[in-house]
């Protein structure tokens, strides 16, 4: 039961997302695409909110968390932000590989939490805020977390063909991200023509018309941020993963169970 508490909100943060994303395709509204989801933003960004402050006193109450790993987990959404600021090659930036890095060195619990922390504090510096950002946190969350997923099962490889799965996954994430974040404004846009939709389409033209807004958008932005994501983590991998696993038995809770001075058969 202490274990289900924790892996309940976490999937309570992905069903939020899922609804967040999905639900204007069952209820179709009237905004312009200027004011999407300008009045349920701020409910799903309290949402996240909440959810993460109860993922972290669980986390900590069971013991799989303690002041070292939530000092771990500020500091590295903090980094993360500060590399939002650089701009490289393609209009892409590095966050995303220390992101990803890091779910798959510490699991993809604490890569969820990462994701959706890292991506708040970087709006704050960048001045990012608006009715996108809970959908940004929501998205990079997926990818940190399924990061985290990647990295158990690439553990045991060698240290250059795990980075290479890595670097894969981070291409995959690079073009996932920017098709899941169009998502959360591509139901307001009014138009009758290929690259819209509306609520007269079946699931196989909805799919094919936003298949062609994508392309038509953001695809090739997403595939030079796919390829930057994969050049850094094959660039940076071995270190930065060895030196985050090299904290990770170092910041791990060391639980010891003794006899309660009451109860002292001495």
């Amino acid at each position: 039961m202490t274990r289900g508490r924790p892996v309940a909100v976490y999937v309570c943060v992905v069903v939020l997302g899922l609804a967040a994303f999905l639900y204007p395709f069952w209820i179709p509204s009237d905004s312009p695409v200027g004011r999407a989801h300008g009045t349920d933003a701020a409910f799903v960004a309290a949402s996240i909110a909440l959810l993460v402050v109860a993922a972290v006193a669980l986390e900590v109450r069971r013991g799989t968390m303690n002041g070292s790993t939530v000092a771990l987990l500020a500091v590295l959404s903090a980094a993360v932000a500060l590399l939002r600021l650089l701009d490289l090659p393609g209009g892409g930036n590095a966050m995303f590989f220390l992101v990803i890095l890091a779910g798959a060195a510490f699991g993809p619990r604490f890569g969820l939490l990462l994701g959706l922390c890292s991506m708040a504090v970087s709006a704050v510096v960048t001045g990012g805020v608006g009715p996108w950002l809970p959908f940004q946190m929501l998205a990079m969350s997926w990818m940190a977390a399924g990061a985290g997923w990647v990295g158990t099962a690439t553990v045991r490889l060698r240290p250059r063909t795990e980075v290479v799965a890595l670097a894969a996954y981070g291409w995959i994430c690079g073009l996932a991200y920017g098709a899941i974040m169009n998502l959360w404004f591509w139901p307001y846009v009014v138009d009758d023509g290929p690259l819209a939709w509306n609520p007269g389409l079946s699931l196989t033209e909805t799919v094919a018309h936003y298949w062609s807004f994508y392309v038509v958008t953001s695809f090739a932005w997403d595939a030079a941020g796919a390829v930057l994501n994969a050049a850094l983590i094959l660039a940076t991998g071995i270190p930065v993963l060895r030196a985050l696993r090299r904290f990770t038995a170092r910041v791990e809770p060391a639980v010891e169970f003794g006899t309660a001075l009451g109860n002292d058969p001495a």
